[in-house]
């Protein structure tokens, strides 16, 4: 077995949390993706649009990241991921 889920994190035979960063990237594009209409909403307030992200896209990229390390491409990719996130607002 190369991979496998263990208390929602990637695990593999070479520790390497490359898979594991790549799947959480992708999961919190999803919940971006789906928080989309409700980003865009000018009726509800910055406030509480903050709230959401910080309580969803935010805690899904940092799960169990004090884990692993980070690489320069995956620290560009975080800080791409999380731009796109606040440009919403």
């Amino acid at each position: 077995m190369e991979n496998y889920k263990y208390l929602g994190v990637i695990v593999n035979k070479d520790n390497n949390n490359q898979t594991d960063l790549q799947e959480r990237i992708k999961n919190t594009n999803k919940t971006h993706f789906m928080l989309q209409k409700f980003f865009k909403n000018e009726n509800i307030s910055k406030e509480l649009k903050l709230k959401l992200k910080n309580t969803t896209t935010d805690k899904m990229l940092t799960y169990a990241s004090e884990t692993g390390t980070l690489t320069k491409r995956d620290k560009s990719n975080l800080t791409f991921l999380k731009g796109k996130c606040i440009e919403e607002f």
